[in-house]
């Protein structure tokens, strides 16, 4: 009786601990398979034009998140739409394929931002629509997604940060649906 009492005390401090926790999430450094996709890919340098939520989304999709059991993640630079803007910027820079000078220019529209640490399955997902133009000429058009499940604790001290590193890694990976999309590739073929 006395070791259940004692846990339970210990996952009340837990939950109370991480109920207030306020994270900023930036974009991180280059991906080292998606770098080596886009160098290998034989592809022109582009530049990354505007990011913006989709038309029609509530404002809030792109600056708050909920689903963290009472924690929140935000973007560091203010806008999901943002984040996913600096995760490409950042791949193409390590793969020597940005130029913002480029007659190329990769632009999106954030049209899905959600997590949930629920108890049991956790579950994230990310979704964009992608265009290119070139020279003003439209040459690519898609919506793609990255969708997590994963494992999420009971404890709300392991999960809530389980929750915001699989939300935070659905921006790479997003960006890495894009590398492989055909599509983008003929695109942006030299």
């Amino acid at each position: 009786m006395i070791r259940l009492a004692l846990r339970s005390a210990a996952l009340a401090i837990a939950l109370a601990v991480t109920a207030c926790a306020n994270v900023k999430l930036d974009a991180t450094g280059a991906t080292a398979a998606t770098v080596e996709k886009l160098r290998a890919a034989n592809l022109a340098p582009a530049q990354a034009g505007a990011f913006k939520l989709a038309p029609g989304r509530d404002p809030a999709m792109d600056t708050a998140l909920s689903g963290l059991r009472g924690s929140t993640l935000a973007p560091a630079k203010g806008s999901w739409s943002q984040l996913l803007k600096d995760s490409l910027v950042i791949e193409l820079t390590a793969a020597g394929l940005y130029d913002s000078a480029s007659r190329s220019v990769i632009e999106g529209q954030l049209t899905d931002s959600k997590v949930d640490a629920a108890i049991g399955t956790g579950t994230g997902r990310v979704a964009a629509r992608f265009t290119i133009t070139n020279g003003g000429r439209l040459v690519y058009d898609k919506e793609l997604a990255a969708d997590a499940s994963w494992e999420s604790s009971f404890v709300g001290a392991v999960a809530i940060p389980e929750a915001m590193n699989q939300y935070g890694a659905l921006y790479k990976a997003l960006v890495a649906k894009l590398v492989d999309d055909p599509d983008f590739r003929r695109a942006l073929a030299k």
